[in-house]
């Protein structure tokens, strides 16, 4: 109960970083049936394609043993022999069909994930062997899905099976009366009609179990709302910790700056929203912001100036101009030249009356 309950508040889409993890982990939506198929193909094609050549070299390589079959010995060792020759022929002639089969297992996956290897899936888990969670395993919705998909597989199977084996009842009742080299030809393609109709079958149980896995994967990689805070606080970082952080930065920066102040050329003013510190000095290419603020620290940087008799013009157009377009430590916008032009030069006809 509690699990479908927990599961239920599980709203929220899988994010790519958990999504990432899981694969890592070896939890990837993979379908048995999509595998069926590509061994089923496989197995199809090489029958279609080598049989005839498999069975022309077994008849070749048998051809000797079985004309002097009575002349084998009748002790264990030679028929030990004779048996381990055999296994070896039947092998020699198997591998390029088992080899496809093979191969085409491990294509069907590929198709549905990337190729993972990890170690967690061998990793014992003590739900595995729980009494409890092996009930919910067997009489839980996903056995309850898995038993109503082998039901209709089997069906559809056994009406294709055997609507192609009364198609074909005309030939198997003469089978007992045709010789052997008759008879292989004709159970060949037989059976290739029937491998056909599963194929047909199966191309469209595959594809239906894939999408229907795909989405019990992401259902279950689902999260909670509180799981997502927890894994964007893990990745951005915690947004009280970074709140802390820039505060941090801005103090420095505002302490850098008010000491800077005493080292201004002017101070243009709002004259109490707004303070912008310029100093300029003679080869500059134009003068430079040292310090700018609003409010409360704009009052301080008048204050500053003040004790350090740093000369305060009001120009509120300017000031709030400045406030907006130039950085601290940078020099002013070119648009601006003139009318600060005009106030430091003010500023500095004042200085040489007051020498």
């Amino acid at each position: 109960m509690s699990d479908d309950s927990d599961q239920e508040d599980k709203t929220e889409e899988p994010t790519q970083r958990r999504i990432e993890k899981a694969i890592e982990q070896g939890n990837v939506a993979n379908s048995i049936e999509v595998n069926t198929f590509f061994i089923l193909a496989a197995f199809t094609m090489a029958l279609l394609l080598a049989s005839g050549t498999i069975a022309k070299d077994l008849v070749v390589s048998l051809r000797a043993f079985l004309m002097n079959a009575h002349q084998v010995p009748s002790d264990p060792t030679a028929y030990t022999e004779m048996g381990m020759r055999m296994l070896l022929i039947c092998a020699q002639a198997l591998v390029i069909p088992v080899s496809l089969v093979v191969i085409a297992g491990l294509a069907g996956g590929l198709v549905q994930h990337p190729l993972v290897f990890s170690t967690d899936a061998l990793m014992p888990k003590f739900d595995r062997i729980s009494p409890m969670a092996g009930i919910k395993r067997i009489f839980g919705v996903e056995a309850l899905v898995q038993f109503l998909k082998g039901l209709a597989k089997l069906m559809l199977v056994g009406v294709v099976a055997s609507t192609i084996l009364w198609n074909e009842r005309d030939r198997l009742e003469v089978f007992a009366r045709l010789d052997p080299a008759a008879m292989l030809p004709a159970i060949l393609g037989i059976a290739l009609k029937l491998l056909g109709g599963m194929l047909a079958i199966f191309v469209v149980i595959a594809m239906g179990d894939a999408l229907y896995q795909r989405f019990r994967w992401r259902s279950k990689l689902r999260m909670t709302k509180e799981e997502m805070k927890q894994e964007h606080k893990e990745s951005e970082g915690n947004p009280e910790v970074k709140g802390r952080m820039r505060q941090i930065r801005a103090s420095r920066g505002n302490k850098r700056m008010m000491a800077d102040v005493p080292t201004a050329t002017v101070i243009v003013t709002n004259p109490t929203h707004y303070a912008v510190a310029l100093r300029y000095e003679a080869g500059m290419a134009a003068p430079i912001c040292v310090a700018k603020g609003v409010d409360s620290l704009a009052l301080r940087i008048r204050a500053v100036a003040k004790e350090h008799d740093v000369p305060i013009m009001e120009n509120p157009p300017l000031a709030r101009a400045l406030h907006a377009t130039v950085e601290i430590d940078s020099e002013i916008p070119a648009e601006h030249y003139r009318a600060v032009a005009e106030v430091i030069g003010f500023v500095m006809r004042l200085k040489r009356r007051a020498a």
